[in-house]
């Protein structure tokens, strides 16, 4: 692997934010409060009224005095207007663009940074799978159209997440943005240790040249004992990770997979990844399938290990994306995380191999077509790489 690894840091306090209602006024409020600097890492960034909301706090940090540094995804900033970038440029923040898209670059326009980060006068974070759209919050309402957890730390693993976005926002001036810098950290990925309170480390990806966030959760999925839970809206899996599903399943842990229902933003993925479901069934691991609204969270608990951010764990994001999560261990943390897990268990629509047989045709012929375009699609990026 290149690039940094990241160590485990103790004396840290977490706090779980579920849902825009409840993190977006947090994360305002501590834009609001700092004195010296924030940054700011996004890949979806859209106009509308939490961006506006966004950008206010924003440029009046800026206002004050505060260093406002923003690193958005140049794709997934599309819809981020050029009014709104003036009115942060205007007041001071500086703002860059990761990968600016381009015909000439062809397969590299692929390269996303899809970590989600904010940093607040070096104490404070708050990371998770949230974009600043108004699917996840509507300022003065609480309602939301996509699920989403945050978590806001305070403690010596801040520091580590501020090399994190110093290390890609200086080399965002660089021709070849998505190419790690000359490694730094430890030499091999960390034991996780066998308890304890107040424990987290930084878990990346760094497209293609740096994956100890796979490598962390399939070990975690391989040593798991009692209960292996993971949520992610587009299940899309690596080989390995399926496997250690299976084997863990088949070793009697409980195995529980929280993923999208009917309601998402991207049909076509939520199809392609139905191909796996009769495996892992048939295996012991348990499926199940959210039903309010669009699940976009990305969250993993392996007996008290914790591990939150905006990896989904698929083949695409581990191949093309920056990716950035949390891993903790921390008896809090781990209670919420928990009972986050069985509320949206209870709000989600079990899927049984009898009833997975028993699907409509239509839903059988959209499985195979697009589990096709998405074998052709790697297998050509196989070729390539």
């Amino acid at each position: 692997m290149a690039g940094a690894i990241f160590p485990w840091r103790a004396d840290n306090r977490f706090e779980l934010l579920i849902d825009g209602p409840s993190f977006f006024p947090r994360m305002l409020e501590a834009i609001a409060r700092a004195e010296c600097q924030v940054e700011l890492e996004l890949y979806l960034v859209e106009a509308g009224a939490c961006a506006d909301a966004m950008v206010r706090a924003l440029a009046e940090a800026a206002g004050r005095g505060v260093r406002v540094r923003c690193l958005f995804d140049d794709y997934g900033s599309l819809a981020f207007t050029l009014s709104l970038r003036r009115r942060l440029i205007e007041a001071g923040v500086e703002l860059r663009f990761y990968n600016r898209l381009s015909w000439r670059r062809w397969v590299r326009n692929f390269y996303r940074d899809h970590r989600k980060l904010l940093l607040v006068d070096q104490s404070l974070a708050v990371v998770g799978g949230t974009g600043v759209t108004d699917e996840f919050w509507t300022p003065g309402e609480e309602r939301f159209e996509w699920h989403e957890v945050m978590v806001r730390f305070t403690g010596p693993l801040v520091l580590d997440w501020q090399l994190l976005f110093d290390r890609q926002w200086l080399a965002n001036e660089q021709r070849a943005a998505w190419k790690p810098l000359a490694p730094f950290g430890l030499p091999r990925l960390p034991r996780v240790p066998p308890a304890g309170q107040g424990l987290g480390r930084v878990a990346y990806a760094d497209a293609r040249q740096h994956r100890d966030i796979l490598r962390s959760l399939v070990r975690g999925l391989n040593s798991g004992k009692q209960r292996i839970w993971l949520a992610t809206p587009y299940f899309l899996p690596t080989w390995k990770v399926r496997r250690s599903l299976r084997r863990a399943a088949s070793r009697g842990i409980d195995v529980r997979l929280l993923l999208t229902g009917p309601r998402t933003d991207h049909p076509s993925v939520r199809y392609a990844g139905h191909r796996y479901y009769p495996r892992l069934l048939r295996a012991g691991v348990r499926i199940f399938e959210y039903q309010p609204c669009f699940l976009h969270l990305k969250m993993v608990l392996i007996d008290d290990w914790v591990s939150i951010g905006s990896c989904n764990f698929d083949h695409w994001n581990l191949r093309f994306n920056l990716e950035g999560n949390l891993e903790a261990l921390d008896p809090p943390l781990t209670r919420a995380v928990e009972a986050s897990f069985l509320n949206d268990f209870a709000l989600s629509e079990p899927v049984s191999l009898q009833d997975w047989k028993a699907r409509p045709l239509w839903q059988r012929v959209k499985q195979r077509l697009w589990g096709w375009v998405d074998r052709l699609v790697i297998n050509v990026l196989d070729r390539r790489g």
